[in-house]
């Protein structure tokens, strides 16, 4: 497991070493295969739709696919590294790892199950109330009181932390995909 651990960190470095608030538009992203991998069967055993339909997802895969793009810029309705908004961003990251969100926040508000936030685990979803009363920015947890993000018109994916001057009076809660 350690060595497992340590394998995804050094992914992570290399990764990084070759290459940062939105309401989504709800614009329709396309598939997300991973090489290799077998497709994702569809949800069952009564679940809802909104939920992820795919096995418990691999939190350090999760958040090293979202390290590894830091510094894409925002695009208002992007759902691919040339440019994201903040939902097609955690959209596109879980689905790397055949895990399928739903694309506009609010409905990945309600997927999965809810975490309060001093329980928040790297690859929760955190969301934030910014453009619009209710869920209308999400974010990926990385660990700490750390988040990444695609942030803004004016931004690009990066770090930031919850107990920063803007966002502690915005979270509205944290969902976890498993």
């Amino acid at each position: 497991m350690q060595f497992r651990i340590l394998l995804a960190l050094f992914a992570v470095a290399a990764v990084a070493a070759a290459s940062g608030a939105c309401a989504s538009t709800g614009a329709t992203p396309h598939p997300f295969p991973m090489p290799g991998a077998a497709p994702s069967a569809p949800a069952s055993g009564g679940r809802a739709s909104s939920a992820p339909t795919s096995p418990k997802p691999d939190a350090y895969a999760i958040t090293g696919t979202a390290l590894s793009l830091r510094g894409t810029p925002y695009r208002n309705g992007g759902t691919d590294p040339s440019g994201f908004d903040c939902s097609g961003f955690t959209q596109y990251v879980f689905g790397q790892h055949g895990v399928t969100l739903p694309r506009a926040v609010v409905d990945q508000f309600k997927a999965g199950k809810g975490v309060r936030a001093d329980e928040l685990v790297p690859g929760d979803l955190i969301f934030f109330t910014t453009t619009a009363p209710g869920a209308s920015h999400v974010a990926i947890a990385i660990g700490g009181d750390e988040f990444i993000h695609a942030p803004s018109s004016a931004g690009v994916v990066r770090v930031e932390r919850l107990s920063g001057s803007y966002w502690p009076q915005r979270f509205i809660g944290a969902r976890r995909m498993n």
